[in-house]
């Protein structure tokens, strides 16, 4: 099944006979489009461009796809004329870590979909660096994502501040080896947290794995280990900061999106002002 939206980037193409200005006339940038048409190439296994003639016109595949694209983004305009209620006829897909949702996002997202009711939102909680491949991979319009910098194609970025917790009844002294309450392999806290240890010359173990924040902060609240974390995310939970490991150097908090205008943008705006909330020092 072909998506109308690699579809109509191929067809702009085309008709534009130039990237650039096919990238103008949808709204987005050139590198979008240009990974919209090569996602579509990959679908047919053919090269439905010549990217080498000036202007930029289809190949002998290409030609032979023109005519039925035109035909199933014209049906699909006739469908959408014909349902008459536009509500979720569009998609846009959101990839964000699991403390990130929190009220104020599910506000912004309540906002926007009333604002904007063609948009369907499909949102999807996971690891940071399995959002960042989707991303990359044309799989995720818009996506917030942790780690230690931000990219240069990031539309916003802000600090995280880190800390090392322990539970509030936990004992003076820790064991030795030292237990830790990690996430899973593969986390960006996880591989944080042994560097330090390792740093520190001390001797240590996993004592509990959790594939979610709220079940690693149930860890630590219990007295299992000591792990480390957002400060943002210990609110509501009996833990402490661990005063001999203090501070550790902030994570980043970025946000990425494929699309510079319309709906994308907007959403982007409003997720932005979250995250400045989120991340701004506290007093």
């Amino acid at each position: 099944m072909f998506d109308p939206r690699l579809l109509r980037a191929f067809t702009a193409i085309v008709d534009a006979g130039s990237f650039t200005l096919a990238a103008q006339r949808l709204h987005m940038t050139q590198s979008t489009i240009s990974q919209q048409l090569a996602r579509l190439e990959e679908a047919v296994g053919l090269m439905l461009v010549d990217r080498a003639a000036r202007p930029v016109g289809p190949t002998a595949a290409g030609e032979r796809l023109l005519g039925y694209a035109n035909r199933i983004l014209a049906l699909q305009e006739e469908a959408q004329a014909a349902l008459g209620d536009p509500a979720g006829t569009a998609a846009i897909r959101i990839g964000v870590p699991e403390d990130i949702v929190s009220a104020a996002t599910a506000q912004v997202f309540g906002d926007f979909v009333r604002r904007h009711r063609e948009v369907q939102l499909d949102v999807t909680a996971g690891l940071s660096r399995d959002l960042t491949r989707r991303y990359r991979a044309g799989e995720l319009d818009i996506v917030i994502v942790k780690e230690a910098e931000a990219g240069p194609d990031c539309r916003a970025t802000f600090p995280e501040a880190m800390a090392w917790f322990e539970s509030a009844k936990a004992p003076a002294e820790w064991p030795n080896p030292i237990p830790l309450v990690a996430f899973p392999p593969g986390g960006l806290y996880r591989e944080a947290m042994f560097e330090r240890v390792e740093r520190e010359q001390l001797r240590w173990y996993v004592a509990f794995s959790g594939s979610s924040l709220h079940n690693v902060l149930v860890a630590v609240e219990a007295g299992l280990g000591l792990s480390l974390l957002p400060r943002s995310a210990t609110a509501g939970y009996h833990v402490r900061q661990y005063a001999p490991f203090g501070m550790e150097r902030p994570m980043v908090v970025s946000i990425y999106a494929w699309e510079s205008a319309g709906a994308v943008s907007d959403l982007v705006g409003r997720m932005r002002t979250v995250l400045a909330a989120r991340c701004a020092p506290s007093k």
